[in-house]
């Protein structure tokens, strides 16, 4: 191969790979839990933010204010939001309490916020006035109600985790 004119020497070098950097002093400290996309649970969390989000913005977003039943729908997303981003910030920090009192209040605030959100879309879905389709209001409302409905179901299923996690717990 030395004979060959066409060969070229090929140079290489080594670097301080990923794992050796990862492994060196960064090791324990890490400020987010990265198995945290791979159970379900928390992948409820994360769809429970969204449409939380999305069902308090789509009221903010009409005349809400006019009508008082609204004013039910907008305190339990809102209140429901902020409750749950704080989970979604303990998670994903994995400053989880490892309590069995932690276990109960998530499993309690998972049932709550399912009833709440449950009466919320119920509410919500019969104050939706039809003589208005195709207006903002409507359609903001009518949109609001779907993810209302949907967002009851992912804490039901929260809920349900929460139990499964909880009777865990005391065996």
């Amino acid at each position: 191969m030395a004979g060959n004119p066409n060969s070229r020497p090929v140079i290489t070098t080594s670097s301080t790979s990923y794992w050796e950097f990862r492994n060196s002093s960064t090791e324990g400290t890490q400020w987010y839990d990265k198995q945290f996309m791979q159970n379900m649970p928390k992948y409820l969390i994360v769809v429970e933010v969204i449409l939380g989000l999305l069902v308090w913005t789509l009221i903010a977003s009409t005349r809400y204010f006019r009508f008082s039943e609204f004013g039910w729908v907008m305190f339990v997303s809102v209140f429901c939001w902020l409750l749950t981003l704080f989970l979604l910030i303990i998670s994903l920090t994995n400053r989880q309490i490892q309590h069995e009192s932690w276990t109960t209040v998530v499993l309690v605030f998972n049932c709550s916020a399912a009833l709440l959100y449950m009466s919320a879309a119920i509410v919500e879905a019969t104050m939706i006035d039809h003589d208005a389709k195709g207006h903002h209001d409507y359609n903001c409302w009518a949109a609001s109600t779907f993810f209302a409905f949907l967002i009851s179901l992912s804490y039901a299923g929260s809920a349900f985790f929460s139990f499964k996690s909880w009777q865990s717990r005391d065996e």
